[in-house]
């Protein structure tokens, strides 16, 4: 902030400098003596000490009377001016007594030796407040024209920023070492950047196709804690040699400009054209070309160190990138593989309403072996089935797949829960002789549900039980359904059967045994904590239950988590989709048709208000992150509403969507949670699902 000036003929005495107060000190009763006394070579070491800006201290003398400069008295502050003319020990008190500090200057006193001394930390106050900054201290000896040693000379310069920035360098190598993604490197660049150098602007940038992807960040952005999670906002350019980061990415050199205008010529808007001072560095490995810039609006010398700073941080996060690169990759594949042979699409039935998730476990890098299927079968009955190969690697993808299709062709011959199970039996034993592997591992739990009464068959071969939700009157329960467990497949085992009977509200939940296993807990432990969250759910939908389970259980699963649920309706539900091109207008379109549609439903205007303002804030999401079309569906039964958007981008990567990716502008997170009942997410083949239901009290039901 710019001082004002002295109000006219008012003038405002300011405290005197260094200099000022030496010249004006009593020093003939100091061991120094009157100043017109002193040896000619003091006296020209008091000048140097005085003009320097440089922190630089003279104790004088066997008491270490000390002389100083401006740049000194702000280290000791509160102890300025009083220490000038002092003895140190007299200064310092105790402080002078501990190891390294007066030990120091008295040891270069009677040996005569010069000692550099290493980095030190050293309470500095600044701003009103008292901070540690790191100091490295040279200490001289001062000599008469005689030759001797009458006092000692320190210098001390500060080390603090280069110091921090040492310590955010490491901090960066901890943060890329977790970040998994080119979008994940992004933020973390990004971040360290505006931290760590205080720039003003900073592009971090990676070959794509002909030519480059960035994304930018620059000094006064409005940026939250949620804002920092979201995917990048990635923008593409050509190999055009007016950037700066081009030319650093095609060359492999690095260019440094302490001032001008960098970006004038391809300059997009205000805050580039500002820029004055720019370093562009290379991040070069055998599969990725990319750049990092970071400038400043002023001019800025790029010192040695700061240069080395440099090149070390654009070597950690070019690596980081290539790791990030193959990860996806290999992620991409892997996701991909697993979720084309499970269904894309779930049947849509009038008096049921079925959901299902998938999650992959710890490595995301392997296709699993659970799999849950859903279809009609010829007489109006659905069959539903959840099972798990065990492994997790390309084999076991391969062998879920040929034993989902196995099923489907066995039940639409003969649904028969112990007819389709003993099939399957033989495709697994066969293909266990086949591979010489007698340990290929296969367990199913399989039913058949007769939409006319509710009732479901079910079989297990070796699978857990499904939970049984009862919706009740009052208070809803949750029970793990009572079925013979059976041999896994494979083993030429029996199966007996179990009936159970949906009434409406009800609804019963398949799981794989990644989403009850833990390594802390014992297995009856998971089922019962799975049990309780089931019971405890707000409602029965059986979306809700299938977020619910996966995170029923504390802790991490090195497991692939798969959920099936299906859920017989209290009553018939009304339902609706729109489709919302990639446009601008999107999310005002989708507003009015909601208000439109719901108004039409009777539904109470709170609940139509909220549910319009998360809906809008997903459908931006969609819109601004996936790029692609968003689908907007709601469904409306008598105890909820049902609201998903779904998109397919996946941004040039397939990953697993994530709780904290959801709003454009950091506010969508906190505003799904405190508007909605229940919400999640559900990834699919491409792109992702993301839903929240809203509860409609009964005496409100219109």
């Amino acid at each position: 902030m710019t001082a004002l000036p002295d109000p006219p003929g008012v003038v405002t005495r300011r405290p005197p400098g260094c200099a000022e107060l030496v010249a004006a000190h009593a020093w003939e009763a100091t061991s120094l003596g009157p100043m017109a006394s002193w040896d000619p070579m003091v006296n020209a070491t008091v000048e140097v000490v005085l003009a320097s800006p440089v922190p630089m201290a003279l104790a004088y003398g066997d008491d270490h009377v000390l002389i100083y400069n401006d740049a000194y008295a702000e280290v000791i502050g509160a102890k300025h001016p009083a220490a000038l003319g002092r003895p140190a020990a007299e200064v310092f008190g105790d402080l002078w007594q501990t190891p390294g500090v007066g030990g120091v200057i008295d040891d270069v006193y009677r040996s005569g030796q010069s000692f550099l001394e290493a980095e030190t930390q050293v309470a500095v106050p600044r701003g009103g407040q008292v901070e540690q900054a790191s100091f490295t201290r040279g200490h001289s000896v001062v000599r008469d024209q005689h030759g001797s040693v009458v006092g000692v000379l320190t210098v001390a310069a500060e080390t603090t920023q280069v110091t921090r920035r040492l310590q955010s360098l490491g901090e960066l190598t901890a943060r890329l070492a977790s970040a998994l993604t080119i979008d994940d490197v992004a933020r973390v660049v990004l971040s360290y950047a505006m931290s760590s150098f205080d720039v003003d602007h900073c592009v971090f940038a990676v070959d794509d196709g002909a030519g480059f992807r960035y994304v930018r960040r620059i000094r006064g952005e409005m940026m939250d804690e949620a804002d920092e999670r979201l995917p990048p906002l990635w923008k593409r350019i050509g190999d055009d040699p007016g950037f700066p980061l081009v030319v650093a990415a095609l060359s492999g050199r690095p260019s440094f400009q302490p001032d001008g205008a960098p970006l004038g010529k391809v300059a997009t808007d205000r805050h580039e054209r500002r820029i004055r001072a720019l370093a562009a560095m290379p991040l070069r490995t055998p599969s990725l070309h990319g750049a990092l810039t970071m400038g400043y609006r002023t001019p800025h010398t790029w010192l040695p160190a700061e240069r080395a700073l440099l090149y070390a941080a654009a070597e950690l996060v070019a690596q980081a990138a290539e790791r990030a690169r193959r990860f996806e990759a290999q992620h991409g594949t892997a996701q991909l593989l697993q979720r084309s042979m499970l269904p894309e699409h779930l049947p849509e039935l009038d008096r049921f309403r079925i959901a299902a998730r998938y999650d992959v476990g710890v490595d995301g890098n392997a296709a699993g072996g659970d799999f849950y299927d859903a279809f009609e079968l010829g007489d109006g009955r659905l069959a539903m089935v959840l099972g798990d190969v065990a492994g997790h690697d390309v084999r076991a993808a391969a062998v879920m797949g040929q034993v989902r299709a196995a099923l489907r062709a066995l039940a639409l011959t003969d649904p028969a829960p112990g007819t389709v199970l003993a099939g399957l039996d033989r495709l697994v034993g066969s293909l266990g002789a086949e591979s010489r592997n007698e340990e290929i591992f296969v367990t199913v739990v399989y039913g058949v549900l007769d939409q006319a009464d509710g009732t479901i068959t079910l079989a297990s071969a070796g699978h857990p039980p499904p939970v049984l939700r009862r919706g009740g009157r009052d208070r809803a329960t949750a029970e793990l359904v009572s079925l013979p467990p059976g041999a896994p497949l494979g083993l030429g085992g029996s199966w007996r059967t179990t009936t159970v009977r949906l009434d409406p509200g009800d609804t019963i939940l398949m799981f794989s045994d990644g989403v009850v296993e833990r390594r802390d807990r014992t297995l009856s432990a998971g089922l019962e904590a799975l049990v309780a969250a089931t019971a405890e759910a707000a409602s029965g939908d059986p979306r809700n239950l299938c977020s619910l389970a996966t995170a029923a259980v504390s802790g991490r699963t090195d497991d692939d988590v798969a959920v099936l649920a299906v859920e017989r309706a209290v009553a018939l539900s009304r339902s609706a989709t729109m489709l919302v091109p990639a446009e601008p207008t999107g999310p005002s379109r989708v507003r009015q048709w909601m208000t439109n549609r719901l108004r039409d439903w009777a539904v109470p205007e709170p609940v139509i208000g909220a549910a319009i303002l998360c809906t809008s804030e997903l459908t931006t999401n969609a819109l601004l992150h996936a790029g692609t079309p968003a689908q907007v569906h709601i469904d409306l039964s008598a105890e909820r509403l049902l609201v998903s958007v779904a998109d397919e981008g996946t941004r040039g990567s397939v990953t697993r969507a994530r709780t904290d990716t959801l709003s454009s502008r950091g506010r969508g997170l906190g505003l799904i949670e405190e508007l909605s009942d229940t919400w999640g997410t559900d990834p699919a083949v491409r792109g992702s699902t993301v839903w929240f239901e809203m509860l409609i009290p009964a005496a409100e039901t219109g």
